[in-house]
């Protein structure tokens, strides 16, 4: 595999708090003074939404928000992310990606970590799959969820309570590409293959369920 260059993420500071109807290229744009470049650039923007309600809030979220205002989820994020590069393709000459994230909770682990939830204009995996690995091993199942790692990266210049909803990272034109790329939507694992379908207290009545079933059925016999 090729040697990485380093990666720098920015993050872009003087952005307002926003409100409806804001013009989020010209923001953006204003607080990284871009000028046209051949560099090729990824944007992660913080949402603060979730692409699922399996979350404590529900998809609704009151937190870094004005009293009386709650935020709810993107209509389609993968759009919003497509509108923003866009935009921001045509106002600065630069190729640039753009990945939506937000905070997401993970399955047998505590705390939280950034995730995409949309995107644009970048791969959102690095597949290996079919190649070897540093031993000469084929490569059967690894398939790095870029976007995600990247958000989460991201994140950690962004924070939660600084009021710098977007960072700039550079490093990884590799990543980037046409604007019509599968979205942070090809992420999702399908229905069929989804091992947390269920919540913890439905999946323990479900079971208990069988169980008095299955115990009525041999007693009846």
């Amino acid at each position: 595999m090729p040697e990485r260059a380093e990666l720098l993420i920015t993050p872009l500071r003087g952005i307002p708090e926003i409100s409806a109807g804001d013009d989020l290229v010209a923001l953006i744009v204003a607080a990284a003074t871009m000028r046209p470049s051949a560099f090729e650039t990824i944007f992660d923007v913080t949402t603060r939404m979730s692409p699922s309600c399996r979350s404590g809030a529900a998809g609704v979220d009151a937190s870094n928000t004005p009293e009386g205002t709650v935020l709810l989820l993107p209509v389609d994020p993968d759009a919003s992310a497509r509108a923003l590069a866009t935009g921001l393709r045509a106002a600065t000459g630069a190729r640039i990606g753009v990945i939506l994230s937000d905070t997401l909770g993970r399955a047998w682990r505590d705390g939280q970590t950034d995730s995409a939830i949309g995107a644009a204009g970048v791969q959102v995996f690095e597949d290996y799959r079919g190649g070897i690995d540093s031993a000469g091993r084929p490569l059967v199942v690894t398939l790095p969820c870029v976007a995600d790692e990247l958000a989460a990266a991201a994140d950690l210049v962004k924070r939660k309570t600084t009021g710098i909803p977007v960072a700039v990272v550079r490093g990884r034109a590799d990543l980037v590409g046409d604007l019509d790329l599968p979205g942070a939507r090809s992420i999702v694992r399908a229905a069929e293959r989804d091992l947390f379908h269920t919540g913890s207290r439905e999946a323990w009545e479900a079971g208990y369920a069988a169980a008095r079933a299955e115990a009525a059925a041999t007693h009846h016999h």
